[in-house]
Protein backbone atom coordinates (compact mmCIF):
# COMPACT_ATOMS: atom_id res chain seq x y z
CA UNK A 1 0.00 0.00 0.00
CA UNK A 2 1.14 3.53 -1.06
CA UNK A 3 2.29 6.24 1.70
CA UNK A 4 -0.80 8.84 2.07
CA UNK A 5 -0.92 11.89 2.78
CA UNK A 6 -1.07 11.93 6.46
CA UNK A 7 -1.88 15.36 8.00
CA UNK A 8 0.75 16.88 10.61
CA UNK A 9 -0.74 16.90 13.76
CA UNK A 10 1.71 18.55 15.65
CA UNK A 11 4.33 21.16 15.64
CA UNK A 12 8.19 20.84 16.05
CA UNK A 13 10.62 22.90 17.44
CA UNK A 14 12.94 25.07 14.80
CA UNK A 15 15.83 22.94 16.59
CA UNK A 16 14.46 19.99 15.44
CA UNK A 17 16.17 20.99 12.10
CA UNK A 18 19.40 20.23 11.11
CA UNK A 19 22.09 22.45 9.83
CA UNK A 20 22.16 20.79 6.88
CA UNK A 21 18.12 21.32 6.73
CA UNK A 22 19.15 25.45 7.44
CA UNK A 23 22.42 25.68 5.31
CA UNK A 24 20.21 24.11 2.26
CA UNK A 25 17.28 26.42 2.79
CA UNK A 26 20.02 29.16 3.17
CA UNK A 27 21.12 28.68 -0.44
CA UNK A 28 17.77 28.30 -1.65
CA UNK A 29 17.08 31.78 -0.36
CA UNK A 30 20.18 32.93 -2.59
CA UNK A 31 19.45 31.17 -5.72
CA UNK A 32 15.96 32.69 -5.62
CA UNK A 33 16.76 36.33 -5.13
CA UNK A 34 19.23 35.82 -8.23
CA UNK A 35 16.58 34.06 -10.43
CA UNK A 36 13.73 36.25 -9.34
CA UNK A 37 15.42 39.25 -9.84
CA UNK A 38 16.47 38.33 -13.66
CA UNK A 39 13.48 36.88 -14.60
CA UNK A 40 10.71 39.69 -13.56
CA UNK A 41 12.14 41.60 -16.46
CA UNK A 42 13.66 38.46 -18.41
CA UNK A 43 10.60 39.23 -21.03
CA UNK A 44 11.59 42.88 -21.39
CA UNK A 45 15.30 42.39 -21.36
CA UNK A 46 14.51 39.99 -24.48
CA UNK A 47 12.48 42.59 -25.83
CA UNK A 48 13.86 46.20 -25.02
CA UNK A 49 17.31 45.21 -25.27
CA UNK A 50 17.87 41.92 -27.66
CA UNK A 51 15.03 43.07 -30.14
CA UNK A 52 13.01 39.86 -29.59
CA UNK A 53 9.33 40.30 -30.08
CA UNK A 54 6.31 39.57 -27.61
CA UNK A 55 5.65 36.36 -28.60
CA UNK A 56 9.40 35.06 -28.66
CA UNK A 57 10.55 36.60 -25.63
CA UNK A 58 7.46 35.08 -24.57
CA UNK A 59 8.39 31.67 -25.96
CA UNK A 60 12.01 31.96 -24.54
CA UNK A 61 10.91 32.80 -20.99
CA UNK A 62 8.99 30.13 -20.75
CA UNK A 63 11.30 27.38 -22.40
CA UNK A 64 13.90 29.16 -20.22
CA UNK A 65 11.57 28.78 -17.12
CA UNK A 66 10.26 25.63 -18.06
CA UNK A 67 13.71 24.19 -18.80
CA UNK A 68 14.26 24.39 -14.90
CA UNK A 69 11.22 22.35 -14.22
CA UNK A 70 11.89 19.82 -16.74
CA UNK A 71 15.68 18.85 -15.89
CA UNK A 72 15.49 18.19 -12.18
CA UNK A 73 13.46 14.94 -13.34
CA UNK A 74 17.22 13.96 -14.35
CA UNK A 75 19.50 15.87 -12.45
CA UNK A 76 17.26 14.97 -9.50
CA UNK A 77 18.18 11.15 -10.13
CA UNK A 78 21.85 12.53 -10.94
CA UNK A 79 21.99 14.02 -7.60
CA UNK A 80 20.76 10.90 -6.11
CA UNK A 81 24.09 9.30 -7.06
CA UNK A 82 26.57 11.57 -6.60
CA UNK A 83 25.53 13.03 -3.80
CA UNK A 84 23.37 16.55 -2.64
CA UNK A 85 26.83 18.59 -1.78
CA UNK A 86 28.44 17.80 -4.82
CA UNK A 87 25.42 18.39 -7.18
CA UNK A 88 24.44 22.00 -5.00
CA UNK A 89 28.57 22.94 -5.77
CA UNK A 90 27.95 22.20 -9.44
CA UNK A 91 24.91 24.36 -9.77
CA UNK A 92 25.89 27.12 -8.21
CA UNK A 93 29.12 27.51 -10.19
CA UNK A 94 27.22 27.51 -13.29
CA UNK A 95 24.36 29.54 -12.48
CA UNK A 96 26.91 32.35 -11.08
CA UNK A 97 29.15 31.55 -14.82
CA UNK A 98 25.37 32.01 -16.69
CA UNK A 99 24.15 35.17 -14.85
CA UNK A 100 27.56 36.80 -15.85
CA UNK A 101 27.18 35.58 -19.03
CA UNK A 102 23.78 37.57 -19.68
CA UNK A 103 24.88 40.26 -18.26
CA UNK A 104 28.35 40.82 -20.84
CA UNK A 105 25.95 39.51 -23.85
CA UNK A 106 24.95 43.40 -24.46
CA UNK A 107 28.12 44.83 -23.85
CA UNK A 108 29.89 42.26 -26.61
CA UNK A 109 27.05 43.38 -28.86
CA UNK A 110 27.49 46.86 -28.11
CA UNK A 111 31.30 46.22 -29.04
CA UNK A 112 30.03 44.72 -32.12
CA UNK A 113 28.42 48.17 -33.07
CA UNK A 114 24.60 46.34 -33.07
CA UNK A 115 23.35 48.41 -29.97
CA UNK A 116 24.16 51.80 -28.07
CA UNK A 117 23.74 52.11 -24.57
CA UNK A 118 22.95 55.56 -22.77
CA UNK A 119 19.51 57.09 -21.20
CA UNK A 120 18.39 54.97 -23.62
CA UNK A 121 18.59 51.95 -25.68
CA UNK A 122 19.23 52.34 -29.69
CA UNK A 123 19.17 49.71 -32.14
CA UNK A 124 21.32 49.05 -35.00
CA UNK A 125 19.90 45.71 -36.90
CA UNK A 126 20.06 43.65 -33.81
CA UNK A 127 16.19 42.46 -34.72
CA UNK A 128 17.54 41.13 -37.60
CA UNK A 129 20.88 39.90 -35.94
CA UNK A 130 21.38 36.43 -35.15
CA UNK A 131 24.13 37.57 -32.74
CA UNK A 132 21.38 38.06 -30.63
CA UNK A 133 20.47 34.45 -30.47
CA UNK A 134 23.78 33.82 -28.27
CA UNK A 135 21.54 34.39 -25.07
CA UNK A 136 19.88 30.68 -25.61
CA UNK A 137 23.31 28.89 -24.41
CA UNK A 138 24.02 31.30 -21.89
CA UNK A 139 20.06 30.49 -20.85
CA UNK A 140 21.24 26.72 -20.74
CA UNK A 141 23.50 27.23 -18.61
CA UNK A 142 21.49 28.70 -15.91
CA UNK A 143 18.85 25.95 -17.00
CA UNK A 144 21.04 23.28 -16.03
CA UNK A 145 22.50 24.71 -12.69
CA UNK A 146 19.05 25.51 -11.59
CA UNK A 147 17.70 22.19 -12.33
CA UNK A 148 19.90 20.85 -9.88
CA UNK A 149 18.65 23.43 -7.22
CA UNK A 150 15.41 22.55 -8.04
CA UNK A 151 15.62 18.76 -7.10
CA UNK A 152 18.19 18.38 -4.74
CA UNK A 153 16.85 21.56 -2.30
CA UNK A 154 13.41 20.27 -1.87
CA UNK A 155 14.93 16.50 -1.73
CA UNK A 156 17.41 18.05 1.34
CA UNK A 157 14.16 18.98 3.16
CA UNK A 158 13.00 15.23 2.75
CA UNK A 159 16.18 13.99 4.00
CA UNK A 160 16.74 16.19 6.82
CA UNK A 161 13.03 16.02 8.07
CA UNK A 162 10.82 12.78 9.48
CA UNK A 163 6.75 12.77 8.53
CA UNK A 164 6.57 14.23 11.80
CA UNK A 165 8.25 17.36 11.26
CA UNK A 166 8.14 17.25 7.40
CA UNK A 167 5.15 19.69 7.17
CA UNK A 168 6.33 22.01 9.11
CA UNK A 169 9.63 21.88 7.27
CA UNK A 170 8.40 22.33 3.83
CA UNK A 171 6.30 25.12 5.17
CA UNK A 172 9.72 26.89 6.28
CA UNK A 173 11.22 25.74 2.96
CA UNK A 174 7.98 27.71 0.90
CA UNK A 175 8.62 31.05 3.41
CA UNK A 176 12.26 30.81 2.92
CA UNK A 177 12.03 30.82 -1.23
CA UNK A 178 9.19 33.97 -1.03
CA UNK A 179 12.01 35.88 1.14
CA UNK A 180 14.16 35.41 -1.40
CA UNK A 181 11.78 36.11 -4.22
CA UNK A 182 10.21 39.17 -2.39
CA UNK A 183 14.32 40.53 -2.17
CA UNK A 184 15.17 39.37 -5.51
CA UNK A 185 12.38 41.51 -7.22
CA UNK A 186 12.46 44.81 -4.74
CA UNK A 187 15.94 45.24 -6.28
CA UNK A 188 14.92 45.67 -9.71
CA UNK A 189 13.03 49.08 -9.39
CA UNK A 190 15.30 51.37 -7.53
CA UNK A 191 17.57 49.70 -10.44
CA UNK A 192 15.49 50.92 -12.88
CA UNK A 193 15.08 54.16 -11.69
CA UNK A 194 18.43 54.93 -11.21
CA UNK A 195 20.23 53.81 -13.54
CA UNK A 196 17.44 53.59 -16.37
CA UNK A 197 17.21 50.94 -18.94
CA UNK A 198 20.58 49.73 -18.33
CA UNK A 199 19.06 48.33 -15.07
CA UNK A 200 18.08 45.01 -17.04
CA UNK A 201 21.45 43.96 -17.88
CA UNK A 202 22.89 45.34 -14.60
CA UNK A 203 20.79 43.16 -11.89
CA UNK A 204 22.47 40.33 -14.02
CA UNK A 205 25.77 40.97 -12.10
CA UNK A 206 23.53 41.06 -8.60
CA UNK A 207 22.29 37.61 -9.49
CA UNK A 208 25.96 36.62 -9.66
CA UNK A 209 27.16 37.66 -6.60
CA UNK A 210 23.80 35.82 -4.94
CA UNK A 211 24.46 32.40 -6.40
CA UNK A 212 28.25 33.22 -5.75
CA UNK A 213 27.02 33.66 -1.89
CA UNK A 214 25.42 30.23 -1.82
CA UNK A 215 28.16 28.39 -3.15
CA UNK A 216 30.27 29.90 -0.96
CA UNK A 217 27.78 28.42 1.73
CA UNK A 218 27.53 25.31 0.55
CA UNK A 219 31.41 24.79 0.24
CA UNK A 220 31.99 25.84 3.72
CA UNK A 221 28.95 25.00 5.86
CA UNK A 222 27.24 21.89 3.96
CA UNK A 223 27.31 18.08 5.70
CA UNK A 224 24.72 15.64 5.60
CA UNK A 225 24.83 12.25 7.81
CA UNK A 226 22.11 11.32 4.63
CA UNK A 227 23.41 9.43 2.39
CA UNK A 228 21.75 6.11 1.40
CA UNK A 229 21.49 6.62 -2.83
CA UNK A 230 24.62 7.43 -2.97
CA UNK A 231 26.98 5.64 -5.58
CA UNK A 232 23.66 3.80 -7.03
CA UNK A 233 24.42 2.30 -10.73
CA UNK A 234 22.84 3.97 -13.43
CA UNK A 235 20.27 0.84 -14.13
CA UNK A 236 19.08 1.39 -10.80
CA UNK A 237 18.23 5.20 -11.48
CA UNK A 238 16.78 3.84 -14.78
CA UNK A 239 14.87 1.54 -12.83
CA UNK A 240 13.83 4.72 -10.15
CA UNK A 241 12.72 6.08 -13.83
CA UNK A 242 10.38 3.76 -14.61
CA UNK A 243 8.57 3.18 -10.97
CA UNK A 244 8.23 7.06 -10.98
CA UNK A 245 6.53 7.19 -14.02
CA UNK A 246 4.13 3.95 -13.22
CA UNK A 247 2.96 6.24 -10.74
CA UNK A 248 -0.53 7.05 -12.07
CA UNK A 249 -1.82 8.93 -9.03
CA UNK A 250 1.16 11.43 -9.18
CA UNK A 251 1.31 11.87 -12.94
CA UNK A 252 -2.19 12.45 -12.63
CA UNK A 253 -1.87 15.19 -9.68
CA UNK A 254 1.35 17.05 -11.81
CA UNK A 255 -1.20 17.61 -14.75
CA UNK A 256 -4.17 18.65 -12.58
CA UNK A 257 -1.60 20.91 -10.56
CA UNK A 258 -0.22 22.34 -13.85
CA UNK A 259 -3.37 24.17 -14.49
CA UNK A 260 -2.79 26.58 -10.73
CA UNK A 261 0.49 27.19 -12.25
CA UNK A 262 -0.42 27.86 -15.50
CA UNK A 263 -2.19 31.16 -13.96
CA UNK A 264 0.89 31.73 -11.33
CA UNK A 265 2.93 31.91 -14.48
CA UNK A 266 1.17 34.99 -15.42
CA UNK A 267 2.77 36.94 -12.84
CA UNK A 268 5.87 36.93 -14.94
CA UNK A 269 4.66 36.03 -18.46
CA UNK A 270 1.81 38.53 -18.99
CA UNK A 271 1.97 41.33 -15.96
CA UNK A 272 5.00 43.20 -16.50
CA UNK A 273 4.04 44.19 -20.14
CA UNK A 274 0.52 43.88 -18.97
CA UNK A 275 0.63 46.62 -16.15
CA UNK A 276 3.15 48.94 -18.36
CA UNK A 277 1.13 49.22 -20.94
CA UNK A 278 -2.23 50.00 -19.55
CA UNK A 279 -0.96 51.82 -16.53
CA UNK A 280 2.00 54.01 -17.94
CA UNK A 281 6.01 53.45 -17.78
CA UNK A 282 5.95 54.96 -13.90
CA UNK A 283 4.49 51.26 -13.09
CA UNK A 284 6.25 49.38 -11.46
CA UNK A 285 6.13 45.46 -12.20
CA UNK A 286 8.43 43.82 -9.48
CA UNK A 287 6.68 45.56 -6.74
CA UNK A 288 3.24 44.30 -7.87
CA UNK A 289 5.22 40.74 -8.06
CA UNK A 290 6.68 41.51 -4.75
CA UNK A 291 3.42 41.19 -3.38
CA UNK A 292 2.89 37.44 -4.14
CA UNK A 293 6.07 36.77 -2.15
CA UNK A 294 5.57 39.09 0.60
CA UNK A 295 2.10 38.26 1.06
CA UNK A 296 3.41 33.91 1.27
CA UNK A 297 6.15 34.90 3.76
CA UNK A 298 3.38 36.46 6.19
CA UNK A 299 0.85 33.48 5.80
CA UNK A 300 2.52 30.56 4.70
CA UNK A 301 3.24 29.22 8.55
CA UNK A 302 -0.36 30.24 9.73
CA UNK A 303 -2.05 28.57 6.72
CA UNK A 304 -0.15 25.05 7.04
CA UNK A 305 -0.76 25.36 10.99
CA UNK A 306 -4.13 25.98 10.45
CA UNK A 307 -4.37 22.94 7.88
CA UNK A 308 -2.30 20.65 10.40
CA UNK A 309 -5.10 18.43 10.61
CA UNK A 310 -6.44 18.28 7.45
CA UNK A 311 -4.92 16.37 4.38
CA UNK A 312 -2.86 17.49 1.44
CA UNK A 313 -5.10 17.34 -0.97
CA UNK A 314 -7.40 18.89 1.15
CA UNK A 315 -5.68 22.15 1.91
CA UNK A 316 -4.75 22.04 -1.88
CA UNK A 317 -8.15 21.75 -3.16
CA UNK A 318 -9.06 25.32 -0.91
CA UNK A 319 -6.17 26.43 -3.19
CA UNK A 320 -7.64 25.41 -6.50
CA UNK A 321 -10.44 26.91 -6.28
CA UNK A 322 -9.45 30.32 -5.22
CA UNK A 323 -6.98 31.00 -8.28
CA UNK A 324 -9.95 31.24 -11.07
CA UNK A 325 -10.69 33.40 -8.40
CA UNK A 326 -7.89 35.64 -8.92
CA UNK A 327 -7.61 35.99 -12.50
CA UNK A 328 -10.90 37.30 -12.68
CA UNK A 329 -9.76 40.21 -9.69
CA UNK A 330 -7.20 41.29 -12.54
CA UNK A 331 -9.77 41.24 -15.19
CA UNK A 332 -11.70 44.13 -13.15
CA UNK A 333 -9.28 47.00 -13.65
CA UNK A 334 -10.04 47.48 -17.16
CA UNK A 335 -13.81 47.46 -16.75
CA UNK A 336 -13.49 49.89 -13.54
CA UNK A 337 -14.51 53.76 -14.33
CA UNK A 338 -12.63 56.77 -12.25
CA UNK A 339 -9.79 55.55 -9.95
CA UNK A 340 -10.87 54.09 -6.88
CA UNK A 341 -7.77 55.13 -4.57
CA UNK A 342 -5.74 58.20 -6.01
CA UNK A 343 -2.38 58.15 -7.47
CA UNK A 344 -3.08 54.21 -7.87
CA UNK A 345 -4.86 53.30 -11.41
CA UNK A 346 -7.64 50.73 -10.99
CA UNK A 347 -5.26 48.23 -13.29
CA UNK A 348 -2.78 47.58 -10.73
CA UNK A 349 -5.13 48.36 -7.70
CA UNK A 350 -6.85 45.04 -9.20
CA UNK A 351 -3.58 43.23 -10.08
CA UNK A 352 -3.07 43.30 -6.45
CA UNK A 353 -6.07 42.18 -5.02
CA UNK A 354 -5.59 39.24 -7.70
CA UNK A 355 -2.03 38.44 -6.80
CA UNK A 356 -2.84 38.56 -3.22
CA UNK A 357 -5.42 35.77 -3.82
CA UNK A 358 -3.08 33.91 -6.01
CA UNK A 359 -0.30 34.11 -2.86
CA UNK A 360 -2.96 32.53 -0.48
CA UNK A 361 -4.02 29.89 -2.79
CA UNK A 362 0.07 29.28 -3.43
CA UNK A 363 0.38 29.30 0.74
CA UNK A 364 -2.44 26.33 0.29
CA UNK A 365 -1.07 24.24 -2.32
CA UNK A 366 2.33 24.34 -3.28
CA UNK A 367 4.29 23.04 0.81
CA UNK A 368 1.35 20.07 0.96
CA UNK A 369 2.38 19.41 -2.82
CA UNK A 370 5.90 18.93 -1.93
CA UNK A 371 4.92 16.81 0.95
CA UNK A 372 2.67 14.83 -0.69
CA UNK A 373 5.36 13.88 -3.23
CA UNK A 374 8.14 13.41 -0.85
CA UNK A 375 5.73 10.82 1.57
CA UNK A 376 5.29 8.73 -1.93
CA UNK A 377 9.39 8.54 -2.70
CA UNK A 378 11.69 5.34 -1.39
CA UNK A 379 14.46 6.24 0.50
CA UNK A 380 17.67 7.55 -1.46
CA UNK A 381 15.32 8.20 -4.40
CA UNK A 382 14.14 11.50 -2.76
CA UNK A 383 16.12 13.91 -5.43
CA UNK A 384 14.32 11.59 -8.13
CA UNK A 385 10.62 12.01 -7.05
CA UNK A 386 11.13 15.76 -5.85
CA UNK A 387 12.01 16.19 -9.46
CA UNK A 388 9.73 14.82 -10.76
CA UNK A 389 6.99 16.95 -8.81
CA UNK A 390 8.60 20.05 -11.21
CA UNK A 391 7.32 18.74 -13.82
CA UNK A 392 4.00 20.58 -13.44
CA UNK A 393 5.87 24.03 -13.53
CA UNK A 394 7.87 22.98 -17.14
CA UNK A 395 4.36 22.04 -18.76
CA UNK A 396 2.98 25.63 -17.53
CA UNK A 397 6.00 27.40 -17.93
CA UNK A 398 5.77 25.87 -22.04
CA UNK A 399 2.62 26.68 -22.24
CA UNK A 400 1.73 29.65 -20.09
CA UNK A 401 3.96 31.66 -21.83
CA UNK A 402 3.24 30.41 -24.73
CA UNK A 403 -0.37 31.83 -24.36
CA UNK A 404 0.60 34.59 -23.00
CA UNK A 405 2.69 36.08 -25.68
CA UNK A 406 -0.50 35.22 -28.24
CA UNK A 407 -3.03 36.81 -26.15
CA UNK A 408 -0.69 39.60 -25.32
CA UNK A 409 -0.45 39.99 -28.98
CA UNK A 410 -4.06 39.82 -30.05
CA UNK A 411 -5.48 41.75 -27.04
CA UNK A 412 -2.45 44.25 -25.53
CA UNK A 413 -0.08 44.71 -27.79
CA UNK A 414 3.36 46.84 -27.98
CA UNK A 415 1.95 50.17 -28.37
CA UNK A 416 5.52 50.80 -30.42
CA UNK A 417 3.80 49.03 -33.14
CA UNK A 418 1.03 51.43 -33.62
CA UNK A 419 1.21 54.92 -35.48
CA UNK A 420 -0.87 56.64 -32.94
CA UNK A 421 -2.15 55.92 -29.02
CA UNK A 422 -5.34 56.32 -30.45
CA UNK A 423 -4.71 53.18 -32.56
CA UNK A 424 -2.98 51.75 -29.97
CA UNK A 425 -5.98 52.20 -27.51
CA UNK A 426 -8.61 50.77 -30.08
CA UNK A 427 -6.53 47.44 -30.33
CA UNK A 428 -6.12 46.79 -26.57
CA UNK A 429 -9.52 47.84 -25.21
CA UNK A 430 -10.44 43.99 -24.55
CA UNK A 431 -6.90 43.49 -22.89
CA UNK A 432 -8.78 42.76 -20.16
CA UNK A 433 -10.00 39.17 -22.11
CA UNK A 434 -6.73 37.58 -21.44
CA UNK A 435 -7.56 37.04 -17.51
CA UNK A 436 -10.79 35.17 -18.65
CA UNK A 437 -8.68 32.50 -20.28
CA UNK A 438 -6.67 32.02 -17.39
CA UNK A 439 -9.87 31.85 -15.62
CA UNK A 440 -11.16 28.94 -17.26
CA UNK A 441 -8.26 26.87 -17.36
CA UNK A 442 -7.70 27.72 -13.30
CA UNK A 443 -11.43 26.59 -12.95
CA UNK A 444 -10.98 23.32 -14.85
CA UNK A 445 -8.21 22.38 -12.73
CA UNK A 446 -9.68 22.88 -9.27
CA UNK A 447 -12.70 20.55 -10.51
CA UNK A 448 -10.02 17.92 -12.03
CA UNK A 449 -8.48 18.61 -8.45
CA UNK A 450 -11.82 17.71 -6.54
CA UNK A 451 -12.48 14.51 -9.03
CA UNK A 452 -9.37 13.39 -8.16
CA UNK A 453 -9.70 13.29 -4.61
CA UNK A 454 -12.52 11.62 -4.29
CA UNK A 455 -11.11 9.06 -6.72
CA UNK A 456 -8.31 8.73 -4.51
CA UNK A 457 -10.19 8.45 -1.12
CA UNK A 458 -12.30 5.56 -3.07
CA UNK A 459 -9.45 3.53 -4.22
CA UNK A 460 -7.49 4.43 -0.79
CA UNK A 461 -10.65 3.01 0.96
CA UNK A 462 -10.83 -0.24 -0.97
CA UNK A 463 -6.97 -0.60 -0.64
CA UNK A 464 -7.78 -0.53 3.20
CA UNK A 465 -10.59 -2.67 2.98
CA UNK A 466 -8.87 -5.63 1.21
CA UNK A 467 -6.07 -5.35 3.64
CA UNK A 468 -8.22 -5.81 6.01
CA UNK A 469 -9.30 -9.07 4.58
Amino acid sequence: MKKTDNAATATPSLRSFSRAFWTANAAEMLERMAYYGVFIVLTIYLSNILGFNDFEAGMISGLFSGGLYLLPLFTGAYADKIGFRKSMLLAFSLLTVGYIGVGLLPTLLQAAGLVEYGESVTFHGLPDSSQRWLIIPILVIIVVGGSFIKSVISASVAKETTEATRARGYSIFYMVVNIGAFTGKTVIDPLREAIGPNAYIYINYFSAFMTLLALLAVFFCYRSAHTLGEGKSMREIGQGFVRVFKNKRLLCLVLIVTGFWMVQQQLYATMPKYVIRMAGETARPGWIANVNPFVVVVCVNFITRLMARRSAITSMNIGMFLIPLSALLMACGNLLGDDLISGVSNITLMLILGIVVQALAECFISPRYLEYFSLQAPKGEEGLYLGFSHLDSFLSSVFGFGIAGLLLTKYCPDPALFESREAWQAASAHAHYIWYYFAGIGLVAAIALLVFAKMTARLDKKESEGAAI
